[in-house]
Formats: C-alpha cells, sequence, structure tokens
C-alpha cells in the first residue's frame, strides 16, 4: 500500500552552539505533506522555516527527531552517502539566490543538472525551458538574463528529473510583484498538472495564500 504522505517528520529540534552559547531553532517540530500537496510555510524571520525546510531536504541534520520519512524511506538511520543519494533522486531545490553556474549557458545547467541525476535528454532540456518561457535565452548565460528569468531557469534545473518533492526557499524573495507572480504561476502549473508536492517557504501572505495549506511558525515552533 503507497502511503498517502510523501514526507513525514516528528519531534524534530535543532540548536547552534558559538561560543558556548546555545541557541535553540526548533522545538520539536511535527510535520508532514501528502503526496501531491502545495504547502507554504510562513512567519517572521528567526522563526526557523528555512532551517526546517533545510533539513526537511537533508542539506541539514536535526539535533534530534524520532522520524524523518521521505517518499517512504526514514532517513534518520542513513549515512551521508545514502542521505546524499536520497536527496539526489527524490528532492528538487529551488533558492532566493538562484545557485545556477555562471559560467554556464541556460541550456548547459540544465544539461548538467540532467547529467548528475545520471540521465541525458537535449531534448526534455528544450522543452522545459520552453515550458518556463525562456526558451528564446537558451543560450544565454545567467547573467545575461533578467532576474525573473533566472528564478524560472532555476525553477526548470529543479524539477528536470522529476522530484519526489520540491523545496522552494523565498523563491519570490528577490523578484518584483510581476516576476513574482510569474514564478508562482510556474509553481501552480507543476502542482496540478503533474501532481507536483511542493513545500514552500516564503514572507508574502499573498502568495503563501495561493498553497493548498499554510503553516505559520513562530520562534521555532508550528503554531498554526
Amino acid at each position: 500500500m503507497i502511503n498517502d504522505y510523501i514526507l513525514q517528520s516528528r519531534k524534530i529540534c535543532k540548536s547552534y552552539r558559538q561560543d558556548g552559547v546555545v541557541t535553540d531553532v526548533l522545538h520539536g517540530i511535527d510535520f508532514a505533506i501528502k503526496r501531491g500537496e502545495f504547502c507554504s510555510i510562513m512567519g517572521p524571520s528567526g522563526c526557523g522555516k528555512s532551517t526546517l525546510l533545510h533539513i526537511l531536504g537533508l542539506m541539514l541534520t536535526a539535533n534530534s527527531a524520532d522520524e524523518l520519512a521521505i517518499d517512504g524511506v526514514n532517513t534518520l538511520g542513513l549515512n551521508q552517502s545514502q542521505r546524499t543519494r536520497i536527496r539526489r533522486d527524490k528532492i528538487g531545490f529551488v533558492f532566493q539566490r538562484f545557485n545556477l553556474i555562471d559560467v554556464l549557458t541556460a541550456e548547459d545547467n540544465l544539461k548538467l543538472a540532467l547529467k548528475l541525476k545520471g540521465k541525458s535528454s537535449t531534448n526534455h532540456v528544450l522543452e522545459l525551458l520552453e515550458l518556463v518561457g525562456i526558451s528564446d535565452k537558451a543560450r544565454h548565460k545567467p547573467h545575461q538574463m533578467s532576474i525573473g528569468e533566472q528564478q524560472r531557469l532555476a525553477i526548470a534545473r529543479a524539477v528536470i528529473h522529476q522530484p519526489a518533492i520540491l523545496l522552494a526557499d523565498e523563491p519570490t524573495g528577490n523578484l518584483d510583484s510581476g516576476n513574482a507572480e510569474r514564478v508562482m504561476d510556474l509553481l501552480r502549473y507543476y502542482h496540478k498538472q503533474f501532481n507536483q508536492t511542493i513545500i514552500m517557504v516564503t514572507h508574502n501572505p499573498d502568495l503563501a495564500r495561493q498553497a493548498d495549506r499554510l503553516i505559520c511558525m513562530k520562534d521555532g515552533r508550528i503554531v498554526a
């Protein structure tokens, strides 16, 4: 039987120690998301929402947790190589700062992403550039593209291997309102057209409400 939940976590705690001082960031977070669900996470700066997203995406490790299962695999007992494999195969990331490779063209950024997944399909790359509306920029490098175009390229790179979960950390944070709406239109399209599971962190309440479910955080806890 297929589990309705693509991601389940229980009692996630995270703290940092610096100069002998311990700062608690997450306090026993329980979080689950169903397959094909679009969930947004809101909260003030410093509330722990990005830290939570990075732990869910296996980019950070919790200090303690009772469970962190991704697509039926409990990741808590995995070694670093196994965690990397889950992250590579199951998760797509969209960051506020794009993290594109500036010496490569848009097309080559996507080809490299495919190669890292052990795949190769030039046709798929061109189709995806068309889908996100930047096929005319295929031979442009990121610095030759607008901010909005760069973010759409970053989304294309994140979904090119059809991940089980798409994690988006403030994907509209550097965009004006027009480009922010275009990015949200693209995320909603993937959600509806491909039943893409999405977890998005955002400060924008208007964009957050466009998701299936809105989670609010404060002081390292889910409050609503």
